[in-house]
């Protein structure tokens, strides 16, 4: 529950900073090398979308069981860990990653794919206690655990 509050906050950030610099964002994506016009924007538009959606979910409901929220994270930071992943594999030169619009701008260093890669293990955690939460919670178990009750 923790860790989707966490990231519910940090989507929320990224969201709203990537909406208030939104005429920025179609020139940060064709940075990372993506042809510019009606692609960059449509791939702005749908990570804002897709952080705003899933910041919402995880903050108010963090104990929700639905898989929605954690394939819609999973794709956001899948899609921002390619990205940085290949500009800094052709050694494009960012001076903003774009994670935060043009707030709290970075250049794309070392250290971004080392938050990319969290990204992708909070990804991996969050599929793991779904996965756990929901076998915990399955009508099978919930029959054994009435059979073992029974038996007591």
């Amino acid at each position: 529950m923790i860790l989707r509050l966490v990231l519910g906050a940090v989507l929320a950030a990224m969201a709203l900073g990537q909406l208030a610099s939104f005429n920025a964002m179609p020139a940060v994506m064709t940075a990372y090398g993506l042809p510019s016009g009606a692609v960059s924007t449509a791939l702005t538009v749908a990570l804002i979308g897709a952080e705003a959606v899933t910041a919402f979910w995880f903050l108010a409901r963090p104990r929700s069981r639905a898989a929605a929220p954690v394939w819609s994270y999973t794709g956001v930071a899948v899609v921002w860990a390619v990205l940085a992943s290949q500009a800094f594999a052709r050694g494009l030169v960012l001076d903003n990653c774009g994670c935060f619009g043009t707030y709290l701008a970075q250049p794309l260093r070392w250290y971004v794919l080392v938050e990319d890669a969290l990204m992708l293990l909070y990804a991996w955690l969050l599929w793991r206690r779904l996965r756990r939460t929901r076998a915990a919670s399955s009508p099978a178990t919930a029959r054994t655990e009435r059979t073992l009750l029974e038996n007591h």
